[in-house]
């Protein structure tokens, strides 16, 4: 976060930190326990995904299912 001195404020911590726990791959219960939310939406909106990680669940998730249906296709 090098050059961002001027912006830095406890909410934008905030955001940092759940984005890069998501990024590392901790689960949004989780985020949502370490940030103290009742309620999930609040921590979904503390989360910026990086297009690339939803991208590569897409791909993902289309290879887990091609290799589901390999057995069922005659």
């Amino acid at each position: 976060m090098p050059g961002w001195a001027d912006a830095l404020t406890p909410h934008v911590l905030r955001h940092f930190c759940a984005s890069e726990l998501y990024l590392n791959g901790l689960d949004l219960i989780s985020i949502q326990e370490v940030l103290g939310h009742l309620w999930i939406a609040t921590t979904m909106r503390y989360v910026h995904v990086h297009r690339t990680r939803v991208e590569d669940a897409w791909v993902a998730g289309h290879e887990r299912a091609a290799r589901r249906l390999e057995g069922l296709v005659r």
